[in-house]
């Protein structure tokens, strides 16, 4: 071998090799990082939108909305429709504010997977068989966007961001 570590061959040897693959991987990685953030703000922009509009559309309108869910059997129709209304329309606003937003990606799942179990229940048990068919579920986009945030945070650009900076400013 030459000072520099290549072989007198001309080949650079596996172990250096391997070493670059992985500082470009760890750039590559870092480069990609960045996006996180502003992605995780439009999920929870549109969403949160998308989710205030209908738990509003469905609170303006509180008698359709219970006899779809006297339709499903759902115990206390009345209640439970304005319990869901207010989930949507509250948590759609949180959602696009990052407040308190792992919370209210709970209960937005727990909305959307109630509502497959309820209402889509052929799509939801399709999942392996005719996947085509659970996700083209209206509530599909909704969960996944609520899964998002749950999981990974609201990311930087929000209300909980803040709040945790000032806090430890404090």
């Amino acid at each position: 071998m030459n000072a520099q570590g290549i072989r007198r061959s001309g080949k650079v040897p596996m172990k250096n090799l391997w070493i670059q693959i992985q500082n470009l991987h760890a750039w590559f990685v870092r480069i990609v990082s960045y996006g996180q953030s502003p992605l995780l703000l439009v999920v929870r922009l549109y969403w949160g939108v998308q989710f205030a509009k209908n738990g509003w559309a469905k609170l303006q309108n509180l008698p359709r909305v219970t006899d779809f869910f006297t339709s499903l059997g759902l115990p206390l129709p009345a209640q439970t429709a304005v319990f869901v209304s207010s989930v949507e329309f509250v948590g759609g606003i949180l959602l696009a504010l990052g407040l308190l937003s792992r919370v209210t990606g709970l209960a937005l799942t727990i909305d959307m997977v109630t509502a497959y179990i309820t209402a889509y229940r052929d799509a939801l048990f399709s999942f392996i068989s005719d996947p085509g068919k659970f996700y083209t579920a209206d509530p599909y986009t909704f969960l996944f966007a609520s899964l998002l945030i749950l999981i990974f945070g609201p990311g930087k650009f929000s209300l909980d961001t803040l709040f945790e900076w000032l806090a430890r400013r404090r």
